[in-house]
């Protein structure tokens, strides 16, 4: 098997008390993820609620595994997510790393294995990488030129390389604002690095890509999912440029899982069928403008673990 074949056939390792993991075994592939609570890395993006609140909440619903959310919601040294995470009974999956790959001037090495000493450490398997453009937030991205495309594949490649070398699976996300957020851009990185795929539902979806249909295209090369639920209609305001991203995710573009226009359970069927076996994470972009009375965003998460769970079943 290459180490392509083995990043992407990655099976994570069940923690105390959960079942070995196999089709049927979907439940114990589930997590979190801090972005259903409103934690995000943009600035500005909201009020931010405590990681003790949010870890608590995760664990009331029996999730035990949650990626780690941006820098500062979990304690920088990797000693000290672990044990945060271990007094809610959780475990990290991996995270998420935005990474400038297309700039010739600078090498995104050094901070990659930065990240993977972390994710050793805390016993978190999963880099998502985001190809970052360099400016702050996702409403404006530069325009590569050739020379600038090939350095971030060859960036890529060089990070696939360094994460198989150290037992860890790297996955690129298309993400909206970032250099890999249309289609076109999507296809170009499957054809020209060997990186594996993180299938996120919603920012494909809202970069013109169908995520149904690219599981079905390229289902061996997906080895981390992000599952959300979109209002299609408004994703396409976003696309044609008549509400900004950060306007459509306050407005609620993105939804619990069944009450959007994506069809989970094919796409489910299509990763279990294609042999996948990585994790599920449920994640749904919100803003929050100040701490919630009552249940707040939990309940959203729960509604899509339900879901997931039936669909499941």
């Amino acid at each position: 098997m290459s180490p392509s074949e083995r990043s992407v056939a990655t099976t994570p390792a069940p923690i105390a008390g959960e079942t070995s993991t196999d089709g049927a075994g979907l439940r114990d592939r589930i997590a979190g993820a801090p972005i259903s609570w409103g934690v995000c890395e943009v600035p500005g993006w909201g009020y931010q609620l405590s990681p003790d609140r949010v870890l608590a909440e995760m664990r009331a619903l029996g999730l035990t595994r949650t990626e780690f959310g941006p820098d500062g919601f979990l304690p920088q040294e990797p000693e000290g997510k672990a044990r945060q995470l271990e007094a809610f009974g959780m475990r990290a999956v991996g995270g998420f790393l935005p990474v400038l790959l297309h700039d010739p001037a600078h090498d995104p090495l050094a901070q990659v294995a930065a990240f993977i000493d972390g994710c050793l450490a805390t016993r978190a398997d999963v880099m998502v990488l985001a190809a970052h453009p360099g400016v702050d937030g996702y409403d404006d991205r530069p325009v590569l030129d050739e020379r600038e495309w090939q350095m971030l594949l060859s960036n890529l490649d060089r990070i696939a390389n360094l994460a198989d070398a150290r037992g860890i699976t790297a996955s690129l996300h298309p993400h909206v604002g970032t250099m890999v957020e249309r289609g076109e851009e999507v296809e170009r990185v499957l054809a020209g690095s060997r990186v594996g795929l993180c299938l996120d539902t919603g920012h494909l979806q809202v970069g013109g890509t169908d995520p149904g249909t690219l599981a079905r295209a390229h289902a061996k090369r997906v080895n981390h999912v992000h599952l959300k639920d979109v209002d299609v209609a408004m994703a396409q305001l976003v696309i044609a440029g008549q509400m900004s991203y950060g306007d459509a995710v306050r407005a609620g573009m993105f939804r619990p899982l069944g009450e959007g226009d994506i069809d989970i359970a094919d796409l489910v069927a299509t990763l279990e069928g294609s042999g996948y076996r990585g994790w599920y994470v449920l994640e749904q972009d919100i803003m929050l403008d100040s701490e919630p009375r009552g249940a707040g965003p939990v309940a959203n998460v729960r509604q899509s673990l339900d879901y997931l769970l039936e669909v499941a079943a």
